[in-house]
């Protein structure tokens, strides 16, 4: 996610499943009118304090993380209290009613969450357990990394990744391996919204030599 530092301009951002669990390189994407962030480990509602500056911030999908906590009118109030421009969360639209009763159950967020630290090569939030959500399982993670793959893909005018492409790397790596790969992977995608006709056409030609040369290596493996 820290990618998003760099793209100041992104409107759109899918993210979901990839052990996110800070926002803080949001805070610049001053043009951001849809993010999708569920099934991560988002510990804090803290963390909206990295969001109440987007001015274009209209569709956010954040359920399944933990600071959704076990109170779901809480939650819902005060992600309102704090975001009053959003006309959805977590796919459900967003009511008058609601926003003028979140001013009455909704929590003020007014600071950003606790410091955070690195800890094998994962981040990781020291401020709550809760952060320690139950692992996805292999099979899970999979459908949810291939159906935002493919939908960034589809936007893009890109062909689907076939199951068995995806799955082929996804099942033999570890869970912050796989994670990291699906971060580059959606990086890289969102990168190329950035880019003219001239760069896809030379980020077109790069793609092509690397798939040729590792479809020969396949070749040479098989034979």
């Amino acid at each position: 996610i820290s990618i998003c530092r760099d793209l100041p301009n992104i409107e759109v951002i899918t993210f979901s499943v990839n052990g996110i669990s800070d926002l803080e390189p949001l805070n610049q994407c001053q043009n951001l009118s849809e993010l999708y962030l569920r099934k991560n480990n988002i510990a804090s509602l803290n963390e909206l304090f990295y969001l109440k500056n987007l001015p274009r911030l209209r569709v956010l999908w954040l359920s399944e993380n933990p600071c959704c906590g076990s109170d779901p009118h809480r939650y819902r109030m005060t992600v309102l209290r704090n975001l009053p421009s959003l006309q959805k969360l977590d796919n459900q639209a967003v009511t008058e009613e609601e926003l003028s009763q979140a001013l009455i159950d909704g929590e003020e967020i007014t600071a950003p969450p606790a410091r955070r630290t690195v800890e094998n090569g994962c981040l990781e939030s020291t401020e709550s357990s809760a952060a320690e959500s139950t692992a996805e399982t292999a099979s899970e993670l999979l459908n949810f990394s291939l159906e935002e793959t493919n939908k960034i893909r589809e936007e893009l005018g890109m062909k689907p990744v076939p199951r068995d492409k995806f799955s082929s790397f996804s099942h033999r790596e570890t869970d912050c391996n796989r994670k990291n790969r699906n971060n580059v992977l959606n990086a890289i995608l969102l990168l190329t919204k950035e880019l003219d006709t001239e760069g896809l056409e030379v980020v077109q030609q790069t793609v092509g030599r690397r798939l040729q040369a590792l479809q020969k290596k396949e070749q040479l493996q098989e034979e």
